[in-house]
């Protein structure tokens, strides 16, 4: 069947709501897509006029047809679609039961989940939708009863800055839905009227034709200067929305910028704190622990009490007589026998024996060692006979009786008698033991 106005109504007259009549139209009516615009504007026109029970089929047959293209990639019905879906919904929509209202919904719903229109185009006809019912109910609700969005996160309106612009959006959608068709019925029939192929007809129709022609450009001009005058509108509201937003983006950066050179100062002070902790230093800006609790050193939490030190022994130097070896000879510093003697008083007599004398004894370390030259003379031996003949006293050199002197002469009586007690030494030796002994020997 060629395409043709009547052909076009024809399908659309015998649509019926099976699967089977939809897909056999919707397979036709893609065929001669090169016609996409004038089947879109028959069918808005078959949706104005056709029963409510009707419409249902002709939405169902307009959602094969976009879908179908979609998943083709072939865009002239979409392209024609677009403005008028909005419109044929809101149609379609209105007067129904509830039943095919939400069977439209869902329709609606499926478009945007698998973005079959433009965003403002799917806006613009969940617009519509909201509109009437809250027209119906009286009450605000979400676009299209929230089903529209119901895998989204809430159903909030829209931010205040969008307010403005979400009605200038869809006064643009019904002004392009209305010029859309009227400008495309004008076109049409320009072309048919001003075709050369074809004969010219008798002045008479020709004049006719003419002015059809004429009213169909008046109401298509009258059309699109409204809609560029709705659009100009949403054009200076957006522009006035992207202003605000430059000048929010500029506030925006100048914080940004602020707050990162705050902290890179923190950052650094951060730095300097820590390497003076770690050197042991404490910051001049930094507040000293309290000390009352804990604190904190190296990552580590020690109170502020020390523990008690161990009770321990005390180091203490032996004294300098039990590191002298034992028969080891004692060096008497040289003192005045007079300040000898005057140093032994009377307290030192009446000590009982075994008492522990009151004078202070000499510390370990006062000791300090003489010259040789202030070292006092030997002193004779107690085995000297000049000793015993000084100290007639000692009982080492007494003799308890005569017998007993006279047995120890009788035994000493004849040695070295007769011989020279010098004889077998050098002459030196003798000589200087001579001198010493003065003569006696």
């Amino acid at each position: 069947m060629a395409y043709t106005d009547d052909a076009v109504k024809a399908k659309l007259s015998s649509l019926n709501e099976t699967q089977e009549s939809i897909v056999s139209v919707a397979q036709w009516i893609m065929f001669h897509r090169r016609h996409a615009d004038r089947t879109c504007a028959i069918w808005l026109e078959r949706m104005r006029e056709t029963t409510v029970n009707k419409r249902l089929t002709l939405i169902y047959l307009a959602n094969e047809v976009v879908q179908q293209s979609k998943a083709r990639r072939k865009d002239d019905f979409l392209v024609a679609f677009s403005p008028v879906i909005a419109e044929a919904t809101a149609t379609a929509y209105k007067g129904a039961t509830n039943d095919v209202q939400e069977k439209i919904r869902r329709t609606v719903e499926v478009w945007s989940q698998r973005r079959i229109f433009d965003k403002p185009i799917q806006e613009a006809v969940e617009g519509r939708i909201m509109e009437l019912d809250k027209s119906r109910s009286g009450k605000k609700t979400g676009l299209l009863g929230a089903s529209l969005f119901s895998s989204g996160s809430s159903n909030a309106p829209a931010p205040s800055e969008l307010q403005a612009i979400i009605p200038l959006q869809v006064a643009v959608s019904k002004a392009n839905a209305t010029s859309s068709p009227v400008l495309s019925t004008a076109n049409t029939e320009f072309d048919k009227l001003t075709d050369a192929d074809k004969p010219i007809p008798s002045p008479p129709v020709y004049a006719a034709r003419l002015s059809a022609l004429l009213k169909s450009l008046s109401s298509a001009e009258t059309a699109v200067a409204e809609s560029i005058k709705i659009r100009q509108d949403l054009i200076n509201g957006l522009e006035d929305l992207v202003a605000s937003n430059q000048a929010a983006l500029k506030k925006e950066q100048s914080q940004l910028a602020t707050t990162s050179e705050r902290r890179e100062i923190i950052e650094k002070k951060k730095r300097e704190v820590e390497d003076a902790i770690m050197s042991g230093k404490s910051a001049a800006s930094t507040p000293s622990p309290a000390t009352d609790g804990p604190a904190q050193t190296n990552g580590r939490t020690t109170s502020s009490a020390e523990p008690e030190r161990p009770q321990v022994e005390e180091l203490t130097p032996p004294p300098t007589d039990s590191l002298t070896p034992t028969h080891s000879p004692k060096i008497i510093p040289k003192q005045d026998p007079l300040a000898i003697n005057s140093n032994f008083g009377q307290d030192d007599i009446d000590q009982p024996l075994g008492h522990p004398s009151t004078r202070p004894s000499p510390q370990p370390n006062s000791f300090i060692p003489l010259p040789l030259e202030h070292l006092p003379p030997p002193q004779p031996s107690s085995f000297d006979p000049r000793y015993a003949a000084s100290h007639p006293s000692d009982p080492r050199h007494s003799v308890s009786s005569p017998a007993k002197k006279r047995k120890l002469d009788a035994e000493f009586d004849g040695f070295g008698a007769g011989e020279d007690a010098m004889a077998g030494l050098d002459d030196d030796v003798a000589e200087l033991l001579r001198a010493e002994s003065g003569g006696v020997v």
